[in-house]
């Protein structure tokens, strides 16, 4: 597969609303699916469907403890990446959007507290 094959497929798999609220929550924590589901109001069975896209794409990793799977993005700079993104649409993405994922302040707001 090609460079823009792999650049398409990654923007195809982080361009869920979803897929990028989950992103956001995880961070540079290790997150629970339980803790995923609270946080985003999506039900238990689409966030583990969402979960299983995000780790096949290698944007996330699993550590097992015990009965409990824990999620973690497997490159933090995924984060500064958004970030980036953010700052380069400003005509698209404004502080007051309708879907405050993709706010540009709530992404610098979130790396930040990440560093």
């Amino acid at each position: 597969m090609d460079k823009i094959s792999k650049l398409n497929n990654f923007f195809q798999t982080i361009g869920d609303t979803s897929r990028l609220r989950i992103i956001q929550f995880i961070g540079n924590e290790k997150r629970a699916v339980s803790e995923i589901v609270k946080a985003t109001n999506l039900s238990q069975p689409l966030v583990s469907h969402h979960l299983r896209i995000l780790k096949k794409s290698d944007i996330l990793e699993t550590e097992r403890k015990g009965p409990f799977v824990f999620y973690k993005l497997k490159n933090i700079s995924l984060l500064e990446i958004l970030d980036r993104f953010a700052e380069i649409a400003p005509d698209i993405i404004s502080d007051q959007c309708e879907m405050p994922m993709f706010c540009r302040a709530m992404w610098k707001n979130k790396f930040r507290k990440t560093k």
